[in-house]
């Protein structure tokens, strides 16, 4: 069977894996301890909680029956609160009733990655960061070197799956004699993103509010987004509140390298004030994540991932889906992992 090398295990390498089982031998090497990328989850103590993506919507019939189907279902929950908007000044207006689904796990959204990967009989390598991509063009095969200085292959597909940006710099330190390198760097760094920079609130007392989650429509408040955990079943004990606050790409690339106990202090007192509850200014335990590759706000030229795709190097993502939301990735990484099979 071919041998397939797989750069990063979020969520479209997942399902990329999982659609290649059984027509390929795939080595999934991965920089963190962690499965699922941004799709990432925490646990303390009783609570769970999902710190980047917050959930996986329903609009990708093909997602929909992946999640409901095909894999078990078991632990899959909905979110059936709706989701307020507020504006520059903090004015919370109601949102419309929710459409569609809203899912995560009650063991968070890494179970994604963690229930497509456990269905293959793929190898998954953690903390093992990839630095050099080589291509032997006599062999038309790829090799991986990691910062170990390990050789991993040959391989004859590569796919990669890090954010647009980590992408970009493992393709101009590539050792690939080819044109399609250039126009695939060129289209690989044009895509733009937002960094975010979250803080992870918990209360001891539970929040009587109609809605899941506010967001920030005008993009003008220093917050982007609070979410509610508690409204998803399982992630935070009865009578106590779980938020999820990320501030937005400007204030996020201003304060990055700050001191994050000061960050999470503004965000909280942020929370307060938009929610409209004082007790918000002193949760009684925090947590705290950096995002500099956060949200892509559009996707690379399709031209230079196809010239690409002809020598055996794909990309895969929401970045590449051009649509900065899991099911895209998701759905991204199964027309990927077919169009690898195809070969």
């Amino acid at each position: 069977m071919p041998e397939i090398g797989v750069v990063g295990a979020g969520s479209a390498a997942a399902a990329a894996t999982f659609v290649l089982d059984g027509k390929a031998d795939v080595t999934v090497l991965e920089k963190s301890g962690g499965l699922c990328g941004r799709a990432a989850t925490r646990r303390h103590g009783e609570l769970t909680y999902d710190y980047g993506a917050n959930y996986v919507k329903s609009d990708s019939d093909r997602v929909r029956e992946l999640l409901t189907r095909t894999l078990d279902d078991d632990g899959l929950v909905d979110v059936t609160e709706r989701i307020d908007t507020f504006d520059e000044a903090g004015e919370v207006t109601p949102g419309r009733e929710p459409g569609g689904h809203k899912w995560s796990y009650r063991e968070g959204l890494t179970q994604i990655a963690k229930r497509l990967f456990g269905r293959t009989d793929a190898e998954i390598h953690r903390r093992t960061r990839v630095e050099t991509l080589r291509h032997d063009s006599g062999s038309e095969t790829w090799t991986l070197v990691d910062a170990d200085g390990e050789v991993w292959g040959p391989f004859d597909a590569v796919l990669l799956n890090p954010p647009a940006p980590q992408t970009a710099d493992l393709l101009r330190g590539a050792d690939w004699a080819s044109p399609a390198r250039e126009s695939l760097v060129e289209a690989v760094e044009d895509v733009p993103y937002r960094t975010i920079w979250t803080a992870v609130l918990h209360y001891p007392f539970e929040l009587d509010l109609p809605y899941y989650a506010l967001v920030n429509t005008d993009k003008e408040h220093e917050v982007g987004w609070i979410a509610r955990e508690e409204c998803k079943r399982g992630h935070v004990p009865d009578g106590e509140s779980l938020l999820v606050v990320q501030a937005n790409h400007d204030w996020s690339v201003e304060h990055y390298d700050d001191d994050p106990a000061s960050n999470v202090d503004a965000l909280a007192s942020h929370a307060a004030d938009i929610v409209g509850d004082e007790r918000l200014v002193d949760p009684d335990w925090t947590d705290h994540q950096g995002w500099r590759y956060a949200l892509p706000d559009d996707g690379a030229l399709a031209g230079p991932l196809a010239a690409a795709e002809d020598e055996g190097l794909y990309c895969t993502g929401d970045w590449v889906a051009g649509e900065a939301r899991l099911h895209a990735a998701l759905e991204n990484g199964l027309e990927v992992g077919e169009a690898v099979s195809r070969k």
